[in-house]
């Protein structure tokens, strides 16, 4: 697939089928995360596969509490939306987190998940960069429960499945973009 293509394809994707996706898969996805540029070649992250169901729902939970404290509205709002699940019930979850003392961790991790969502969009796959789980991951609990090494700090989550069928979004009109020439 044309790169350019696969870059206007790719879309957040919030209805998973209950296909599962394989460990040779998600390995795939995270060699290209691992490829990612970074800053003085640090490769300051860290990822944390969830497939536990349990553990996905539990984490939803967890971070909906938080979200309904939120001064933001709209989160706040889908914080008590009890239909909300974070991770839309996804076949698969990756917790990047980044090594605390990297000089640009969160842009290197940023990198990082870009690379992954359009790798799974290249094998098929949907994904959703989840932001909304930050603050649950400033929480000490949160390190254990994903096995997150104490010099590193969770950004964000990718929620990762095969899209339901006949539902893919339509890509969002793009603005106009702000380039300067020189």
């Amino acid at each position: 697939m044309d790169f350019l293509e696969l870059c206007k394809g790719r879309r957040s994707t919030r209805f998973f089928s209950r296909a599962e996706v394989s460990t040779e898969t998600l390995e795939g996805i995270l060699e290209a995360g691992i490829w990612a540029p970074s800053g003085h070649n640090e490769q300051p992250w860290f990822f944390s596969v969830v497939r536990d169901k349990s553990l996905q729902d539990t984490i939803s939970v967890k971070t909906k509490v938080l979200m309904k404290e939120s001064p933001v509205s709209w989160i706040a709002k889908k914080g008590a939306d009890p239909n909300f699940h974070l991770f839309y019930h996804a076949s698969a979850v990756i917790v990047v987190s980044g090594k605390t003392s990297a000089y640009s961790a969160i842009v290197d991790c940023s990198a990082a998940t870009q690379n992954m969502l359009l790798m799974a969009h290249s094998l098929g796959l949907g994904g959703c960069w989840i932001g909304l789980i930050s603050p649950f991951l400033k929480l000490p609990e949160a390190k254990e429960l994903l096995g997150i090494p104490e010099d590193y700090q969770g950004f964000y989550a990718i929620a990762l499945g095969y899209p339901e069928a006949g539902i893919v979004p339509k890509a969002p009109s793009r603005k106009n973009p702000q380039v300067q020439w020189l």
